[in-house]
């Protein structure tokens, strides 16, 4: 959970930064593909975690 946490900050701080400065509009296009992959970590592990072995 924490490093999930890390890696949102990391998204937002990079985001922010790209923002500013249009010259570093590339940092912003990174900051959006880690969030997204961050939440679509999240969905997966949450999905693996319910799943129950079959009897």
């Amino acid at each position: 959970m924490a490093l999930f946490l890390f890696l949102i900050i990391v998204a937002v701080v990079l985001g922010l930064i790209g923002a500013v400065t249009h010259g570093l509009f590339y940092l912003l296009i990174i900051g959006i593909v880690v969030l997204v992959l961050d939440f679509v970590y999240i969905v997966a592990r949450g999905r693996r975690g319910r799943q129950t072995p079959l009897r």
